[in-house]
């Protein structure tokens, strides 16, 4: 009857523990679902502000035709891209941010553009929304970090094999000219 005792404590002990190991691995997992959630926030209200930006430059470039047609197109490839595909989502949103980038290049050569009020308000609102998609990026992968070390850890590693967790990416910039921000003097 004693070693029955011990056994079933035994037994209670190591459920309670890969319950608790699991447990954590699911708050982790949400954490980094949530700070996916607050980047794409932050990259709708981005892709809000384009169209605005484009009807505004639209009037001043009439030249310039083929800049526009690739930023609403690299817009519209971004806010077409569905779902949690880290890597499908950071390439195009680095397109998008080419596009930009050479939007605000050429728009340095209308005097009257950069002296627009409502294009300067959209280039405040650009400014806070792309500092905040930064931030997000950051909290996302740092929650991204946290997450993958638990799951690769000793005996987490046993316990995310068990019940099928698996890593989350990184929302990585591809290449060195991503790295810089986009540039939106006026």
């Amino acid at each position: 009857m004693g070693g029955f005792i011990v056994l079933l404590v035994i037994v209670v002990v190591v459920i309670s523990w890969v319950i608790g190991i699991y447990n954590r691995m699911v708050t982790i997992r949400n954490r980094v679902k949530n700070a996916w959630s607050q980047i794409d926030v932050q990259l709708k209200r981005r892709h809000d502000l384009i169209p605005n930006l484009v009807e505004i430059c639209k009037g001043y470039m009439k030249h310039e035709r083929e800049t526009l047609e690739a930023v609403i197109k690299a817009r519209q490839m971004a806010v077409d891209i569905k779902g949690d595909n880290v890597e499908q989502v950071a390439k195009m949103e680095n397109m998008l941010s080419q596009t930009l980038k050479s939007l605000f290049a050429v728009s340095e050569n209308y005097p009257d553009l950069k002296a627009n009020q409502n294009m300067l308000s959209l280039q405040e609102e650009l400014t806070s929304t792309e500092n905040k998609i930064s931030f997000a990026r950051q909290h996302y992968n740092d929650q991204v970090m946290v997450y993958n070390t638990k799951l690769e850890v000793f005996p987490n590693n046993i316990i995310a094999g068990m019940f099928n967790f698996v890593k989350s990416e990184f929302f990585e910039v591809e290449t060195e000219a991503e790295r810089k921000a986009p540039e939106v003097k006026f």
